[in-house]
């Protein structure tokens, strides 16, 4: 499977937002995570990086 987990950076710790991510919609303000269960999450955030091989998404306020 190719999905990811998304995390929220702050400072050096990491925070778990939502697992098994799917897709990522841009809005206005922020970002729409969906995950492969048809979850939804918006967060008011942008892309900091992203590690593929390790399934990540790093996500900054």
């Amino acid at each position: 499977m190719c999905e990811a987990n998304a995390y929220l950076v702050k400072g050096e710790e990491k925070e778990l937002i939502m697992e098994a991510v799917d897709t990522i919609e841009p809005e206005d303000d922020g970002l729409r995570l969906i995950s492969i269960f048809g979850d939804q999450k918006f967060i008011k955030a942008h892309i900091h990086s992203l590690a593929l091989v390790d399934h990540h998404i790093f996500l900054k306020i």
